[in-house]
């Protein structure tokens, strides 16, 4: 009953920005923590930043001053804002979703995916 949909990917050069965004719809009593994750090819995927229900932000090195992760909790909404943006941030940036359900448990979400091309 709970669906999560990324959006926001593309196509953008070297040093251009982009801002993801991922909505998590459906039966949810409250969620915990949201986080964005991404896969290369050839690579395994690997977390990219994450926020909990507090507001407490993680980042990946990489994503480290570049990057940067925000919730609208009245949405259940997170998002991605990538700034600076180099061929190595090129993968499928997925959104991962701590849902608190009704009957109290954690339940994790995954959404399809958005792509993020980095290219001259």
């Amino acid at each position: 009953q709970v669906e999560v949909v990324e959006s926001g990917g593309g196509l953008v050069h070297p040093g251009g920005s982009l801002r993801l965004s991922c909505v998590a719809s459906g039966s949810i009593l409250d969620i915990a923590n949201m986080g964005w994750y991404r896969q290369a090819p050839g690579k395994q995927r690997e977390l990219v930043a994450n926020i909990t229900g507090g507001g407490i932000t993680t980042y990946a090195d990489s994503a480290k001053s570049r990057f940067t992760i925000f919730r609208d909790n009245a949405k259940n909404t997170v998002f991605l804002q990538m700034n600076s943006l180099k061929p190595e941030d090129t993968a499928v940036y997925y959104c991962d979703v701590d849902i608190i359900s009704r009957a109290g448990n954690l339940e994790d979400y995954w959404g399809q995916g958005t792509q993020a091309t980095v290219s001259s």
